[in-house]
């Protein structure tokens, strides 16, 4: 089992949703989690205990399965969570986002707007549902995604794949729907009592 497997495995077996994690060439292994949808509709936020929990794990587990880092960073995402997976697309569909190209369209890379699933085909405009059914499948749903933003004179609508995507992010706001984000009281991470001495845990959506 590799560092990525190991930090899924252990973040989703205990409950929570793995929105990131990342290794730098210092050894430095950041985890970003969150709680799943339907506990941040109930409420709940990301605290420095759950950020504790998920540390304690990780730490045996990353030398159970002998993976190699110099430090342990675990932290709520913050208010400009990153959509990384499509289940992140998913989850939310009318809240604002940043979204960054991997290429160019019509001379822009980066785009401001409300994020939407992507309509496939307009049915309307279809004569029969033979036509229908044909055109449908073109389009799988990971691939249905749209920004809808305005240009300064008019909304304007981009479909596009997560293979185009270099970079999506939520535009930070008082509350999202499906987080129930609240303001946290404070910035200072939360230490836990890591195995290494370098360890630490953040809590709260600000982090």
């Amino acid at each position: 089992m590799n560092w990525q497997e190991a930090v899924e495995k252990t973040v989703t077996g205990l409950g929570y949703d793995l929105v990131d994690c990342e290794r730098s060439p210092a050894g430095l292994l950041r985890v970003y989690i969150d709680k799943l949808p339907e506990q941040a509709l109930a409420g709940e936020l990301i605290s420095v205990e759950d950020c504790e929990r998920v540390t304690r794990q990780l730490q045996y587990l990353l030398e159970v399965e002998a993976c190699a880092y110099e430090r342990l960073e675990v932290s709520s995402p913050g208010l400009d969570r990153p959509l990384k997976k499509a289940a992140d697309y998913a989850r939310f569909v009318g809240e604002e986002i940043e979204l960054t190209l991997r290429m160019p369209f019509q001379g822009r890379k980066k785009y401001r707007g409300v994020l939407n699933a992507q309509v496939a085909l307009d049915a309307e405009a279809v004569e029969s549902s033979a036509e229908v059914e044909a055109a449908v499948p073109a389009l799988a749903p990971q691939d249905a995604w749209r920004v809808v933003f305005n240009d300064g004179k008019a909304d304007q609508a981009l479909d596009f794949s997560l293979e185009e995507v270099r970079e999506a992010r939520l535009v930070p706001a008082i509350s999202f729907k499906g987080r129930g984000v609240k303001p946290a009281p404070s910035k200072k991470p939360a230490r836990s009592k890591p195995a290494r001495k370098d360890d630490k845990v953040d809590g709260g959506p600000d982090q």
